[in-house]
């Protein structure tokens, strides 16, 4: 398994936020998600939006914490990047 997830440092919505991805498939992080208690409607694009008070429980299930750069370069790697300016992942 290789969720990835970097700290929370965007704030939206009156909290922090961080970013959770997977560097195997969507599958592998869809599921880690819903471990987690988050919807699938939070997945946006190659991501999901993880707010601060999950990442404790994001890293007892198995999360690595990592930093932004290395997030985006491992995802990048795998091929499961999907930045804005290109097509939307399927869900």
């Amino acid at each position: 398994m290789a969720i990835l997830i970097d700290p929370p440092k965007w704030w939206h919505r009156e909290r922090w936020w961080g970013h959770m991805v997977s560097d195997v498939s969507y599958d592998e992080l869809h599921s880690f998600a819903e471990g987690l208690g988050v919807p699938r409607r939070g997945f946006e694009r190659d991501h999901y939006d993880i707010p601060e008070h999950l990442h404790p429980l994001a890293l007892e299930a198995g999360a690595e914490l990592v930093t932004s750069r290395d997030l985006v370069a491992r995802l990048t790697a795998a091929g499961l990047r999907r930045p804005k300016s290109g097509p939307r992942a399927e869900v």
